[in-house]
């Protein structure tokens, strides 16, 4: 309690009624009686040892009703209850045209209100008619009054003994006397006079409770002066004597007070151990409990950790870290969390989430919400990305357009190319796309432009990669590991039929456009472009006995698959690369020693498509099967046999395959290789299928008509689901940053706190996912024909997968370490073979500020026209 405020009295009005001829009724109110006040206490409290000192009590301690003998009535006010809330209480005396004016407000009144139209009214008014004010109290001070005819003389208030004899005298001498109580006659005069009245009486006649209120001081102070086992036994008697509402109250003072937040008190371990007990529901529902509960649970990496450990759903090899590392790139862009706001949760918690819902709603949820609409007339559709919340589809029509999951809207059309679109790739609000009109065009997704045409392949652009900035660890030529950010600034690499492989600098927004010779005159042949014009060109790598089909390039490596490999995947993380081959074998290579590890047999045909993800790697083939490996040990886990043709496209992650063939698109378990339902039945064919998170799209041809299909697997309230990209490759953090080496450090120092209470926390990972299309070795119209609604089983070399032709995107959170790539002698020795000369050879792409460019050899003085 306060020792400011004191605690108060107010009496209830009291009324007297006069009969003579006519009934007069009097109000008498009166001002409030201060009680003693409470002694501060002698010395500043602990509030650990005082908890209840300075706690609110509820409302029903702080103003009761009180009666006193004779009916007169008074309610109790503690001195904490506001003088604001008290107010509001008080009832203001108003009518039509006139408001009652308190004594306080009439110095501030400026305008002429109700008192003083009364003093004015009185001067004008005789003696003779002051029965026209009866009924009228007067206001003592601001109504003049006329003298009453006879005097009223009042009997004088009985003094109140604060030792009443119903109250027991205090057995216990008191330490420091208090002082005598004040008369509460004098201190309190009525606010208002009354009309005569015949006899006048108290406005209360004092009992136990009064007396009690006016000793409260001198008892507290006898008991602050007991020793404490002393106080114990005395309110300890106080409450065997008291009823069970006196219990009630007291308890919901005590409880809230008296409670302890162990979550709040012990140490972090303590809690993380505590709280992994909880399942997934529990840890919900605790959450809920309080904001600091919320707090901690959400931000504890350690019980998120075990809690994706024990439920088998943490994969290992980097992905958890890559995720985290994204989400904290996000919110660094979008300036999070907000000041003076609760913590953001962990990474490990939205992953948790994300990963949860992928596992239960993709199998449980049998009617997802599903949207079909054409796209690209008749046309196969060659390239298919899911990228920012947006569908990009490429076709043969020479198009690409951009769709809108949730409706379906053509958000607009990409028109440029002069032949078929057979690679993509994006990062952000840029897209690059390769054709078989021989040029690299550079898109600004936002406003549909191509701001930049690159020349300089003789054949078809076949597949391309965008290689962003990663740091890596590698070892000098003076054989000391050092830490370096490879690229400076993101790459392009594109590889084509013409058996080579360009490196191009990515132009940043705002960068001088570029346009190569021919790109708007469909009469000269791009190919004879001068790439030595070109400030964007860095690289060019030649010498391929084979057209390249499909690359994966990540860093400082580039793995490309030619002619006689169809597919090729790269995992930095393992050091290793794998490629699919006409031979119908997969082989697994090692990085730094260029040595095949394992040869995966099983397949019977060509092996078109490859996948990897941490736990799989699964390969699709012209056999009608896909087969699910352990990327590690190479040990064959399913065979998925169900369709009837050739795998036209197909993508898996942890916990699901989708493959699509013979018009159909199926859906399997990757855990245990179980076809888990079909997602399209009776179509002519299934040309690509990508998803992430809640959504899935397949473009396929039904009815000499291609259109796309949108499930979307997730509920109301699954807006946080966040989607885990394929092959585990995040476009979060800029490319473009002026700071851009600062804001990795501080990501690098973010994670790291992070994941400080972590033990054995996995390193980064970044997938490269190069599912990469396949061919015969055919012509570019060769490679259209395989893709008409007309192709056949025979027609060996179906499809792309659905990251086949597009490549991969990069990650953009590398900053942990890498193993080293190559050793000093390893680069002295020359770059590693795979088996021998009509393998594919791994190349190290050099530094680019090291390497100069080899420009083609060309008839300058000749152009010759382009013939598609």
């Amino acid at each position: 309690m306060s020792s400011n405020p004191r605690p108060s009295l107010h009496l209830a009005p009291s009324v007297n009624t006069t009969t003579v001829v006519t009934t007069t009724t009097t109000t008498t109110t009166y001002a409030p009686i201060p009680l003693p006040q409470l002694p501060p206490p002698p010395s500043p409290k602990d509030p650990k040892l005082y908890p209840l000192l300075h706690a609110t009590l509820p409302r029903s301690l702080r103003e009761f009703p009180l009666v006193f003998p004779g009916g007169s009535r008074a309610t109790f006010r503690d001195g904490q209850l506001g003088e604001q809330e008290m107010q509001e209480e008080e009832s203001v005396m108003e009518g039509k045209g006139w408001r009652m004016v308190k004594h306080d407000e009439i110095e501030s009144q400026k305008e002429v209100g109700l008192v003083e139209a009364i003093e004015r009214y009185g001067r004008k008014r005789s003696y003779s008619n002051e029965n026209m004010m009866e009924g009228i109290e007067a206001i003592p001070g601001l109504v003049p009054t006329t003298p009453p005819r006879k005097k009223a003389k009042g009997h004088p208030p009985p003094p109140i003994n604060t030792m009443n004899t119903a109250a027991p005298p205090s057995p216990l001498p008191s330490p420091h006397p208090s002082p005598p109580p004040e008369s509460i006659w004098p201190s309190a005069p009525p606010s208002g006079h009354s009309s005569p009245q015949p006899q006048a009486q108290a406005p209360l006649q004092p009992d136990l409770s009064l007396t009690t209120l006016l000793a409260l001081p001198s008892l507290l102070s006898h008991f602050s002066s007991l020793p404490p086992p002393l106080q114990s036994h005395v309110l300890l008697t106080f409450l065997r004597h008291s009823p069970l509402s006196v219990l009630r109250t007291l308890h919901s003072v005590l409880t809230p007070t008296l409670a302890r937040d162990f979550l709040t008190l012990l140490p972090p371990e303590l809690v993380s151990h505590i709280l992994s007990y909880l399942s997934f529901p529990d840890l919900a529902r605790a959450s809920r409990v309080s904001k600091a509960w919320r707090a901690i649970i959400d931000s504890d990496p350690v019980l998120w950790r075990d809690l994706l450990k024990s439920t088998r759903i943490w994969f290992g090899h980097d992905s958890e870290t890559a995720f985290a590392e994204a989400i904290m790139a996000r919110r660094r862009r979008q300036g999070l969390p907000a000041p003076n706001s609760l913590p953001l949760p962990h990474p490990y918690k939205i992953l948790f989430k994300s990963r949860h819902l992928t596992r239960t709603r993709w199998v449980t949820n049998q009617e997802p919400k599903r949207l079909t609409f054409p796209a690209h007339g008749r046309s196969v559709v060659t390239c298919l990305i899911f990228s920012h919340g947006r569908i990009i589809s490429a076709s043969d029509d020479h198009t690409i357009h951009v769709y809108s999951p949730v409706t379906g809207t053509l958000i607009r059309s990409l028109d440029g190319h002069e032949g078929g679109v057979w690679a993509l790739a994006a990062t952000k609000n840029t897209l690059v796309s390769g054709s078989t009109d021989r040029t690299v065009r550079i898109w600004d997704l936002e406003t549909g432009r191509c701001t930049h045409v690159f020349g300089g392949h003789t054949s078809t652009v076949r597949c391309l990669a965008i290689v962003k900035p990663e740091w890596i660890n590698y070892e000098n030529e003076h054989g000391v590991m050092v830490r370096e950010k490879w690229p400076k600034r993101p790459l392009i690499v594109t590889g084509s039929r013409d058996h080579s492989l360009r490196v191009w600098t990515l132009p940043r927004p705002g960068d001088e456009e570029y346009r190569c010779y021919g790109a708007d005159d469909t009469e000269i042949d791009p190919s004879e472009e001068d790439v030595d014009d070109n400030p964007y060109h860095k690289l060019h790598l030649e010498a391929m006995t084979m057209a390249v089909r499909a690359l994966a390039a990540r860093g400082p490596i580039a793995d490309m698959a030619a002619i006689s490999v169809y597919s090729v995947v790269l995992d930095i993380n393992r050091n290793l690369a794998c490629s699919g081959s006409m031979d119908g074998t997969v082989r697994v290579w090692n990085l730094s020693t260029g040595h095949c590890q394992h040869i995966l047999a099983g397949h019977t045909s060509l092996v078109g498509l490859l996948g990897l993800s941490p736990s799989y790697l699964v390969s699709a083939a012209a056999d009608s099967t896909l087969r699910v490996w352990d990327p590690d040990t190479g040990e064959l886990r399913h065979t998925l046999a169900a369709h009837s043709g050739a795998i036209t496209c197909f993508q898996h992650d942890e916990f699901k395959v989708l493959s699509g063939s013979d018009g159909t698109l199926k859906m399997w378990d990757i855990r245990d290789g179980t076809q888990v339902r079909d997602l399209l039945t009776g179509i002519v064919g299934v040309w690509q299928v990508v998803f992430e998170g809640r959504w899935c799209v397949a473009a396929s041809n039904r009815m000499d008509s291609t259109v796309l299909d949108v499930w979307d697997f997730g509920n109301e309230n699954d807006e946080d689901w966040e989607g885990e990209p394929p092959g585990g490759l995040y476009d979060e953090a800029s490319d473009y940053d002026v700071e851009e080496e600062e804001d990795l450090d501080r990501t690098q120092a973010e994670i790291d706190a992070m994941d400080q209470d972590l033990e054995g926390t996995p390193s980064d990972t970044e997938f490269a996912d190069a599912d990469q299309d396949q061919d015969l070795g055919l012509s570019d119209e060769d490679d259209i024909g395989l893709r008409s609604p007309a192709w056949r089983e025979s027609s060996v070399g179906t499809g792309t997968s659905t990251r086949a032709s597009t490549s991969q995107e990069s990650s953009s959170s590398p900053y942990r370490s890498r193993p080293s790539i190559r050793t000093r002698s390893q680069r002295e020795t020359g770059p590693p073979s795979f088996g021998g000369p009509s393998e594919p050879q791994l190349r190290m792409l050099p530094a680019v500020d090291e390497t100069p460019t080899r420009p083609r050899t060309r008839n300058v003085g000749h152009r010759r026209r382009w013939q598609p």
